[in-house]
């Protein structure tokens, strides 16, 4: 595994819903002068989505470096539709493992950098907010719950090396410009001399990165002594990362689950026959119905806070491409455990009393869904999942 390196001198902006994210990424591709990265999962088709293509267009046409990188899967229908747009207007766009030929692996990272100097890490999709994400555009009751970050300092240089590499090997490479391609992204960030906030890029991918995000997880929980509050929509994580949050919680340590339901039924059985064993140890568990829940984000011991796309499942944790950011800084900390505390209170908080008294068909639909899970991500993931 990569070592997780902390660097200094970052400035740190917390982004709630695409309302911030969306006005914050525009002026900065707007004010940009050299060069537009961008990397996402979904790229929809809606008047949020033509806001930013065109603000990528219009840097294309002032002569910028413009390069956009849409997953083949989430880009749907509309992705070579999009790349063809691009392309017309001078816009560089390449769609990530189209028609799964290398593998199952899907680019799940929503990054983008502006003129390696500006970046933004998180899980917000270009999407409308107030739509869902499943492609049947139904309209949501309230935006899309979810956060990004804009950051400027030491760690830019390190997420633009990242979505550079991610170009550069979906174009043809030979193996050894790819072995100095790993090389180089082996070599840690630089640090500053003065302080603003101490903060790590977390790469998970299936090479040099296949753990990062989990060991990421599991240490913060490992050394957690007071509270933990994670938020993520899809809960169905290894033996590793449950264990963590029992042994935590039995510590002592105030541990709450903040988690998505309403998307998948499968999806929710399979987090629901968890439920079980986690309120038995102390872990509190709150069930989001106001809109879509779609942040993965956490806040530990008031210090350490992380955003960015991975879900707590075994796509995310041993499949797919992801990018979190960890921020050691009380500040940043205190600003989303604030989030947080709004989203506890706007859920419904799931009684261990009610879980011990549900009827034996739906025990058995959750146990039955967990097994099927099982199964599938011990194929897809060659056995890492358990």
């Amino acid at each position: 595994m990569a070592k997780l390196v902390f660097c200094d001198g970052n400035q740190i902006q917390l982004l709630h819903t695409g309302k911030e994210f969306f006005a914050s990424l525009i002026a900065a591709i707007e004010q940009a002068q050299h060069e537009v990265l961008l990397e996402t999962y979904i790229y929809a088709n809606d008047q949020t989505a033509q806001l930013i293509t065109q603000a990528l267009c219009d840097a294309a046409k002032r002569g910028l470096c413009v390069q956009v990188i849409i997953d083949w899967i989430g880009g749907g229908k509309q992705a070579t539709q999009l790349q063809s747009v691009f392309l017309n207007a001078g816009v560089e766009c390449r769609l990530f493992n189209p028609w799964f030929k290398r593998g199952l692996a899907r680019t799940h990272r929503k990054l983008a950098v502006i003129d390696q100097s500006i970046g933004f890490v998180g899980g917000i999709n270009i999407i409308d907010d107030c739509v869902t994400d499943d492609g049947k555009n139904t309209p949501l009751p309230y935006p899309r719950w979810d956060f990004a970050v804009r950051l400027s300092g030491t760690l830019v240089p390190a997420l633009h090396k990242e979505v550079t590499a991610q170009w550069l090997k979906m174009g043809k490479l030979q193996l050894l410009q790819r072995l100095k391609l790993a090389v180089n992204l082996r070599k840690p960030p630089m640090s500053a001399t003065h302080h603003f906030s101490e903060a790590a890029l977390v790469i998970r991918d299936n090479l040099r990165n296949r753990s990062t995000i989990q060991k990421a997880y599991l240490k913060a929980l490992g050394s957690a002594r007071e509270t933990a509050i994670l938020a993520n929509p899809y809960f169905a994580p290894g033996r590793k990362i449950r264990n963590a949050l029992i042994q935590a919680a039995r510590r002592g340590v105030d541990v709450s689950l903040l988690l998505g339901v309403g998307d998948f039924e499968f999806q929710d059985a399979v987090a629901q026959s968890y439920y079980p064993k986690l309120l038995a140890s102390g872990v509190k568990i709150y069930e989001y119905h106001k809109t879509k829940l779609h942040a993965k984000v956490a806040v530990i011991d008031h210090n350490w806070a992380t955003v960015g796309s991975s879900n707590f499942d075994g796509l995310s944790l041993f499949v797919n491409h992801e990018a979190n950011i960890v921020v050691l800084d009380p500040v940043f900390a205190r600003d989303l455990q604030r989030h947080l505390q709004q989203g506890l209170l706007d859920a419904t908080k799931i009684d261990p009393h009610c879980v011990i008294r549900l009827s034996w068909p739906k025990r058995l639909k959750h146990r039955l869904a967990y097994w099927f899970y099982r199964i599938i991500m011990r194929i897809a993931t060659l056995g890492q999942y358990r």
